[in-house]
């Protein structure tokens, strides 16, 4: 396999993790972008090669450059390029610029985010987060746990989770979400306190 071979038949897989990271459906996707759900599902399972005029509106509503979406050569330069995301009112800003493995986020939560009742959810894969300024509250199963400044929790997202800034100022904390992994392990005071 050429090089080149191996760029495209990479690219498949990073659009999918980008399209799941934003949380859209393929039919969402190809609202969004004017591609037929046929075509981008082909594109992401690597049945058909992306070209051009298919790789820029991808681009675009992925909101990442061209060169991250076919994983071009590096420059020279080691700098991550930061572009900051917002999804229902939260920043994520990503630390890392490869789609699959390891994912490392700055995430920004505005006071009293998200607001309404908590609702628990479940999904592949596991997450670790570092308080860096304000609360997270974190409802994880039976567990509701009140996050500080330097404090950490990890968990499989298997179990039913939720978390929120309880404050009336913004939260901030690092995220890092994988594969599947170890057992849950909180360190944190409990809510009450």
């Amino acid at each position: 396999m050429t090089d080149l071979e191996g760029v495209l038949d990479a690219v498949g897989p990073r659009l999918r993790e980008l399209r799941r990271q934003r949380g859209a459906t393929l039919t969402q996707l190809s609202e969004d972008t004017g591609i037929s759900v046929s075509t981008l599902s082909r594109l992401e399972s690597g049945q058909r090669r992306p070209t051009l005029e298919l790789l820029l509106p991808l681009a675009r509503a992925h909101q990442v450059p061209l060169d991250e979406l076919v994983d071009a050569p590096e420059t020279g330069d080691p700098r991550v390029r930061l572009r900051p995301v917002t999804r229902h009112g939260a920043t994520f800003i990503p630390l890392t610029r490869r789609p699959g493995g390891l994912q490392a986020y700055k995430q920004v939560l505005p006071s009293r985010w998200p607001g309404g009742e908590p609702e628990l959810r479940s999904h592949e894969g596991y997450e670790w987060l570092y308080v860096l300024s304000g609360r997270l509250r974190l409802l994880l199963g039976d567990a509701d746990v009140v996050l500080t400044p330097g404090e950490v929790a990890e968990f499989d997202t298997h179990v039913p989770h939720w978390m929120g800034n309880p404050d009336d100022r913004p939260a901030e904390l690092l995220a890092l979400y994988g594969p599947q992994g170890e057992r849950l392990h909180v360190r944190a005071a409990p809510a009450g306190r």
